[in-house]
């Protein structure tokens, strides 16, 4: 007998390890019932019973993505399986332009290579609201069969109407002159995820695509966009402007299923979606004249409302996981939302995080202002008087007993002064994030679901924002 109970979905979907929690069986038993929960939520509002079924390229995953089609077919869906892979926006762009009642993607996203999962996309085109999971997690509790006529298969391809979406977005043609004459390169880091040849299908112009074999062990390490796996590609893009001075040299870094992005200047700094938004919301506005609300997280950088504030937007924060960010985008008239883990989405597209389209801005902005990324940002940090640094650590604990007793602490006992410096201001949306008289601030969370404690931190310079973040490992310690 196949056990469901530790199938949980979490923000964005269930993942599980490879053939210990993630197997075909239990495979097929969940996904026929999302595809019933999606026909219960989005089928008064869809002209047909179609699923779309999407892959990244882990281990199996186009078999595991087969097993899904099979599955929701012969409980009576028509189904839309991809002939290749492809990132998790494409999909969930395709359930939107297909009409379909979601997208069910088989993807662990920017976890290590032995990882696997299920992420479930709603019609309009983002990822489905708790309501949809918990009523899958439901079904699976109480052992629910479904017994229908079976639908039917066909495959397509998804990039095509992905990609001929996302060239609307941008002025295709100038970005593509600036690569096919010289004027800027572009190195595409795509970590052997599911942004291989994403850029090239959208540009048609030279680039130069690193990590793009299909690796499922990720080289050893994650493919996720941050520092510690990226030192070869830094050291190339510095190594390449080095011999090349007058080109505009930008590095885009893609994570697993292309949803997140990272980006790396001419130098070779990394450059996190810290930096990256602003320079967004500048380019939007100033260059491309779109208007909306700018969505943050609340471990979003500072900088990002006195941006906004210079072109006079509205300003709206959320709790951190993208879902707070799509919830708001299908509420009001958005400009974008973006995360400090790198997720940024568009107004102008569908609610969900997007990396591709995000390079295209990216590329965009640094065509038309003829500038280094990284110049944009020091432009922007001149104009609005405020320059940071920013760091964030993840904190083993030793037991959940610790978690709680820190959580107990923190709202029975709260620190009026961290690091030298008095608290002024204490928000609790999402963790507790600590503002320091200094203009400084600490934001401390924890994992739901293991014993780890996350610290996050901006301030004037980074030797500070060290010290904030050494302040709270040892107060985390003391416990």
């Amino acid at each position: 007998m196949v056990t469901t109970n530790s199938i949980k979905f979490g923000t964005d979907g269930w993942r599980g390890v490879i053939a210990a929690d993630f197997t075909f069986e239990r495979l097929t038993l969940v996904a026929p019932l999302a595809a019933q929960v999606l026909a219960n939520f989005y089928g008064n509002t869809t002209p047909n019973r179609t699923v779309i079924v999407g892959y990244d390229r882990r281990f199996l995953s186009e078999d595991f993505a087969r097993a899904v089609a099979d599955a929701v077919i012969n409980t009576g869906f028509d189904v839309l399986l991809s002939e290749g892979y492809a990132p998790t926006p494409a999909f969930s762009w395709a359930a939107k332009q297909h009409h379909a009642l979601g997208a069910l993607v088989i993807t662990a996203s920017h976890n290590p290579g032995k990882y696997s999962g299920l992420k479930v996309k709603g019609a309009f085109g983002g990822s489905v609201p708790p309501a949809v999971t918990q009523q899958i997690e439901a079904l699976l509790k109480e052992g629910v069969t479904i017994k229908a006529t079976p639908g039917t298969l066909q495959t397509f391809d998804p990039w095509q109407g992905y990609c001929q979406e996302l060239r609307t977005k941008v002025e295709i043609d100038k970005i593509r002159s600036a690569l096919q004459d010289g004027t800027v390169t572009v190195f595409a880091d795509v970590m052997h995820g599911a942004a291989a040849g994403g850029l090239a299908r959208l540009l048609e112009a030279p680039i130069q695509e690193l990590n793009c074999d299909r690796d499922p062990l990720f080289g050893g390490g994650a493919p996720e966009p941050l520092p510690k796996y990226l030192a070869a590609t830094l050291e190339q893009i510095k190594t390449y402007h080095q011999k090349h001075p007058e080109q505009l040299v930008v590095g885009l870094v893609f994570d697993g299923d292309s949803d997140r992005i990272a980006a790396i200047d001419s130098q070779g700094n990394f450059l996190s979606s810290q930096i990256l938004i602003p320079i967004l919301i500048e380019h939007l506005v100033s260059r491309r004249g779109s208007k909306g609300e700018f969505i943050k997280t609340i471990s979003g950088s500072d900088l990002m409302p006195k941006v906004a504030a210079l072109y006079g937007l509205p300003v709206f924060e959320t709790p951190i996981g993208y879902k707070y960010i799509a919830d708001r985008m299908l509420e009001t008239q958005v400009l974008l939302g973006g995360e400090e883990s790198g997720g940024i989405g568009y107004g102008n597209h569908i609610p969900e995080r997007d990396a591709l389209l995000s390079a295209l801005y990216l590329l965009e902005a640094i065509v038309q202002s003829n500038t280094d990324l990284s110049d944009l940002y020091k432009d922007l940090q001149k104009r609005t008087g405020y320059i940071s640094e920013y760091d964030r650590i993840d904190l083993p604990l030793a037991g959940m007993e610790v978690r709680d007793r820190l959580l107990t602490q923190l709202k029975t006992n709260p620190p009026s002064e961290i690091a030298g410096r008095k608290v002024a201001d204490r928000l609790s949306i999402d963790g507790y994030k600590f503002r320091l008289d200094d203009g400084s601030w600490l934001l401390i969370r924890f994992s739901g679901t293991e014993p780890v404690l996350r610290l996050y931190s901006e301030a004037a310079n980074l030797e500070r924002v060290h010290e904030i973040l050494s302040w709270a490992k040892d107060w985390a310690n003391r416990a």
